[in-house]
């Protein structure tokens, strides 16, 4: 079966051109935004096997067919930088790489940030005017400036980077290569600034540590930058438009606060942060879905779909804020779990359980408007006008 998935990704009406891709059996093929045929799997189950079976590797590397930086848009100078990242090794690499920051995403070390984050939330919030585009005055600031923080990112440089992620998650191959050249230039100068003036914070606990190269500490500083915004931009965004579409839902949550962390599984199972998942490919002939998959082909699995899957979530389709976590794939699954998780969850409880409390009436400013998505791999709203009360 053969499925669209570009249009699906730049569809006005995202939520139904993504359930058509549901629909049919568990793995279809499609074509990238370069064209190049790849094999989209869809099933809970299945994805589940992509993202645990070892015949599935995450390197590039290992595979001829698919040039993965060239079709997202890298120029070939700057694939080093970038192709490095976490999402893109196998162990024994993934594991080194994963070791050197894991000890910053810790639970005990995410604690000792939530006073920060609620101080941050509180300053957005008292900024609030009556009319909002939540998305540029909460969902985005928040996460920004606490993964710039994180990492030793000063906040004046924050909109000048703001500007080449958004190219870099776009569909304009010129605007994406640009956005990577910047970005990368700009990660390149910050750490030779760590080297010689080193501070408190992730980039600089990268440069110290000797076990990594220079590419490898750019890999990873773009890629937690970029992950470790984004994906909660588009969580605040997207569950504070699931709460405003379903008012019976707000209402549990405003007298017992305690439900929100239930709330934000729920969430990230029904609206999460990423669509579609990071390119897998195959090592050798796979079996899955009842469909053979050959050796050496590119394969990605659709999380929207895998979290909508009746098989595994009793009636899927329908909002239940009191699921808990139940396996969903907002995170992803297996030795690729992101390690920003316990991050974003403190993030998504403190601004929701501090945004109900503070403005408990607050609704769509256009409620017969429907939202507007970002184009794109993430799952991001363009805008999300609100009035306060």
């Amino acid at each position: 079966m053969h499925v669209d998935l570009v249009s699906a990704l730049t569809s006005a009406d995202r939520d139904a051109a993504l359930a058509h891709l549901r629909a049919g059996p568990a793995v279809k093929t499609t074509n990238f935004f370069d064209g190049t045929e790849i094999h989209l799997v869809t099933g809970y189950e299945e994805i589940l096997t992509v993202l645990t079976d070892p015949r599935f590797s995450h390197d590039p590397d290992k595979q001829t067919k698919f040039q993965m930086g060239s079709a997202v848009g890298l120029p070939e100078d700057l694939q080093p930088y970038v192709l490095a990242a976490l999402g893109a090794q196998d162990p024994p690499r993934h594991t080194h790489l994963r070791r050197a920051v894991s000890k910053e995403f810790t639970f005990r070390r995410v604690e000792r940030l939530k006073p920060r984050i609620q101080q941050i939330t509180d300053e957005l919030l008292d900024h609030l005017p009556r009319e909002a585009d939540l998305v540029q005055t909460l969902a985005y600031p928040l996460p920004v400036r606490v993964i710039c923080e994180l990492l030793g990112v000063p906040a004046a440089d924050y909109d000048r980077w703001h500007q080449w992620s958004e190219a870099i998650g776009g569909t304009d191959p010129e605007a994406m290569a640009s956005g990577w050249r910047s970005l990368v230039d700009y990660i390149l100068d910050l750490i030779g600034q760590k080297r010689r003036d080193p501070g408190n914070d992730l980039v600089s606990a990268l440069v110290g540590n000797g076990d990594l190269t220079e590419e490898e500490i750019t890999s990873l500083s773009v890629s937690i930058l970029l992950a470790g915004h984004e994906t909660t931009v588009t969580l605040i965004s997207g569950g504070a438009l699931l709460l405003l579409t379903h008012p019976d839902k707000k209402e549990p949550l405003l007298r017992e606060p305690e439900r929100i962390p239930n709330a934000v599984e729920e969430f990230l199972r029904y609206s999460g942060a990423a669509d579609v998942g990071v390119f897998r490919y195959t090592l050798e002939p796979v079996e899955i879905g009842g469909v053979t998959i050959p050796a050496d082909e590119p394969v990605m699995p659709l999380y929207h779909a895998g979290n909508r899957d009746p098989r595994r979530f009793p009636e899927a389709a329908e909002l239940h804020l009191d699921r808990g976590e139940s396996g969903h794939l907002g995170f992803g699954h297996g030795m690729h779990y992101c390690l920003g998780a316990a991050l974003a969850r403190a993030e998504l409880q403190i601004v929701f359980t501090s945004l109900l409390s503070r403005f408990p009436d607050m609704a769509l400013l256009h409620p017969d408007t429907p939202p507007a998505w970002q184009p794109g791999l993430a799952r991001s709203l363009a805008e999300l006008p609100v009035r306060m009360y």
